[in-house]
């Protein structure tokens, strides 16, 4: 699968036998995803022995709900095209209510199945489920009442303080399954972990046990190239990964218009790239603020290439979720963006987690949403030091967000349990 979240433990697979530790997977044998990205199967040693299990998924019932082709691919999260349709709407009702805790959940007794049969024959010291879709830990939560096998729930993303919870047209009754089965993962594991220190604070309050924080974090390997790669002759400013409405950066706009029509040049110089897939809000925000010739869109692209776009950027941006949980997120492409060593702007708030990994590195500027005169700052400082042909990264102390070190501080807390 490609996209962000397969990353984390992508490459925690990849250093795993550097600790002493033998991974075993188990995946889906024939999944539903949005995106596939063969490339990446560079990232997996010889010899890790997968397991797979047949998945179904009810996705050609959204298609149908959609008026989707049966080849087409159905996206998660909340990208939308145009103001959603009664059958959207419908279709997200379902899929809220009906399919809980996600789409995968018809997973969970043929996996529990399957591994059980497994797990009589052969022997395994831990467990590590990796959620979402949390559907993985409510297979290993079954296991652990089966066998009492050391488990270690990774939360990569909240369940239901996710930043689009509120979103979801929940019944009561869905909402408390929801919650029910969160605390049920949560008070069974032996140990509990997640990627930024806000979420453990906001895990701990809603189920009183103590979360352990490791970071995602970027692979020195997939940088080693960055100083071949020639940077762009135009101001680009470039943004990997989807943009939903919560990442809307309004401020960042305007900003862009404001200097645009007080600098002479500047409109000739800049381009807003955007690799992934787009709101419609966001494509009317750029329209709205006379952007249009200056913002390119690109269609997903394999992870190796998205690398390179980064590393061959003038500027990275990263517009963050306005949303309520907004001082733990803290996007995977943050690191990635660490490791290709180019000048950051954030949109967001500059006292959350993404705004201290910042600070801890130098990597770039923030300032809050809403706040123009912030961004245009900030635009403007990197746009003189771009006319001077000095427009450098000034990162510092980033190998602590390494891959290599986060399956360290897995293992370890794996070892404590």
């Amino acid at each position: 699968m490609g996209g962000g979240g397969v990353q984390r433990w992508l490459k925690h697979v990849k250093y795993i036998r550097n600790f002493g530790w033998e991974p075993i997977i188990y995946t889906a044998k024939n999944p539903e995803t949005g995106l596939y990205d063969e490339s990446l199967l560079a990232d997996i040693p010889v010899g890790i022995e997968t397991i797979k299990g047949e998945i179904f998924e009810p996705y050609n019932f959204y298609k149908i709900l959609l008026g989707k082709k049966k080849n087409e691919k159905v996206y998660s999260g909340f990208i939308q095209d145009k103001k959603p349709s009664f059958s959207q709407k419908l279709s997200m009702w379902i899929r809220s209510n009906v399919f809980i805790p996600d789409a995968r959940m018809f997973w969970i007794k043929p996996s529990v199945k399957l591994l059980s049969k497994y797990l009589k024959n052969n022997h395994v010291d831990a467990m590590v489920s990796t959620g979402p879709p949390h559907t993985t830990h409510l297979i290993a939560l079954k296991l652990k009442q089966k066998f009492g096998i050391k488990w270690l729930a990774d939360f990569r993303d909240p369940w239901t303080q996710i930043d689009y919870f509120h979103q979801l047209d929940l019944t009561n009754w869905a909402e408390k399954k929801h919650k029910t089965l969160e605390q049920k993962v949560i008070q069974s594991a032996d140990q509990c972990v997640t990627v930024s220190w806000s979420w453990a604070n906001d895990f701990e309050k809603i189920s009183g046990k103590k979360f352990k924080v490791v970071t995602n974090g970027y692979d020195p390997d997939d940088f080693k190239e960055k100083d071949n790669f020639k940077i762009s002759e135009k101001f680009t400013i470039t943004h990997i990964g989807s943009l939903n409405s919560d990442r809307n950066p309004f401020s960042f706009w305007e900003a862009l218009a404001n200097l645009k029509n007080e600098i002479s040049g500047f409109e000739n110089h800049l381009e807003v790239i955007q690799l992934g897939p787009v709101d419609s809000q966001v494509l009317e925000s750029v329209k709205s603020y006379g952007l249009e010739k200056n913002y390119k869109q690109l269609k997903g692209a394999p992870h190796k290439e998205a690398l390179e776009l980064m590393m061959k950027s003038q500027i990275l941006l990263l517009p963050l979720n306005d949303t309520p949980n907004i001082g733990g997120v803290v996007p995977g492409k943050l690191y990635e963006y660490l490791g290709a060593n180019r000048p950051i702007i954030a949109i967001g708030k500059p006292d959350a987690d993404s705004g201290k990994i910042l600070k801890m590195t130098n990597a770039g500027k923030i300032s809050d949403f809403g706040d123009v005169s912030g961004a245009q700052e900030s635009v403007y400082y990197y746009y003189q030091a771009f006319l001077k042909g000095k427009l450098e990264a000034e990162t510092k102390n980033i190998e602590q967000f390494s891959r290599k070190n986060g399956i360290k501080q897995i293992l370890e807390i794996i070892e404590s349990i």
